[in-house]
């Protein structure tokens, strides 16, 4: 019944049982499909909250993944650069070794693809791959893929092969370490000889012509180039690299204006096509003494110092004594 004001009439309205039931079944489904579309809906906001929350890590680890990688080349480099210049120290301070010469003029043993240090390392006390795969450096979390929902197998890639590469950074780090401490209890021994090693570039310049085998600029035809040529302004001071006695200081028809400096320990160096020479025969040469001026005399094509080490009378590529390259 429906009873309105005063002045409407009372309404009834009947309903029988089988509609109401009806009414009752349509309204009960109404009820189940809005909650079922509510339920789906706070889902699917919750899901979407995820995804951006996982994206938003995916970008930051991402990020912080390239930062390592770029900090673990720089390392690599820094170790490459120690080994070479330790190699080079080892091999013009051995003067004990009957095959010194021959070692400097191959110059450092290039490094292979697995790196030296690993191939000389004890195969007893290397961890195999399959370990350093379950024990990485460190863990990520696992992140998941917003479109599959799988787990992101190249995120799990790119950190294990970058934990292997530390485990290997951090190993031959120690390698490192353990042959520098044994150079220096070496070089402690051998002061006078490591004073007396050219081991500095004796003018600035650039490199025009490189140890070993050229076409010669004035027959064309292949000749064996015995020194370094370094390429400067007229006029460059050339320095001497180490200590020494001079034993040529004058003219040569092929050097030109040509100082010779013998450094003792089998050790001689070069220098030619000066326009100016500083120094007498007999003269003692301390390293960074002033001997000569970059010039183009002799059988020259342009100004430029050409600079030999000889060791034993043996021409040396000279590179294997600079020890700054």
């Amino acid at each position: 019944m429906v009873i309105p004001d005063r002045k409407s009439k009372v309404r009834k309205i009947v309903i029988s049982e089988s509609h109401l039931k009806l009414l009752l079944c349509v309204a009960g489904v109404v009820f189940v499909i809005i909650a079922a579309v509510f339920v789906d809906y706070a889902s699917l906001l919750s899901q979407s909250i995820e995804n951006k929350r996982l994206h938003a890590e995916n970008a930051e680890l991402r990020g912080q993944f390239q930062v390592i990688e770029g900090k673990l080349n720089s390392l690599e480099s820094a170790l490459d650069r120690i080994k070479t210049f330790s190699t080079k120290l080892k091999l013009i301070t051995a003067v004990n070794d009957p095959e010194r010469g021959l070692n400097l003029a191959m110059g450092p043993v290039a490094r292979n693809a697995r790196g030296a240090d690993e191939l000389t390392e004890p195969d007893q006390q290397r961890a195999p791959a399959s370990k350093m795969l379950e024990e990485p450096v460190f863990k990520a979390k696992s992140l998941q893929d917003l479109t599959t929902g799988e787990l992101a197998r190249e995120e799990d890639h790119d950190y294990a092969r970058l934990s292997i590469r530390i485990d290997q950074v951090s190993k031959i780090s120690q390698l490192r370490e353990q042959g520098v401490l044994e150079l220096w209890e070496l070089l402690q021994d051998r002061s006078a000889l490591l004073a007396a090693t050219p081991s500095a570039k004796p003018t600035q310049g650039w490199y025009t012509s490189r140890f070993g085998y050229r076409l010669s600029p004035y027959t064309d035809k292949p000749m064996m180039h015995e020194g370094l040529d370094i390429a400067a302004a007229p006029g460059t001071p050339v320095f001497a690299p180490a200590d020494g006695t001079v034993t040529f200081a004058g003219y040569d028809a092929g050097y030109g204006k040509l100082v010779i400096i013998d450094h003792g320990y089998g050790v001689e160096t070069r220098y030619g096509h000066n326009s100016e020479v500083h120094v007498s025969v007999g003269q003692k040469i301390r390293h960074g003494d002033r001997i000569a001026a970059v010039g183009s005399t002799g059988r020259s094509t342009g100004p430029h110092l050409h600079y030999e080490v000889r060791v034993n009378g043996q021409p040396i590529d000279p590179i294997n004594y600079i020890l700054e390259e």
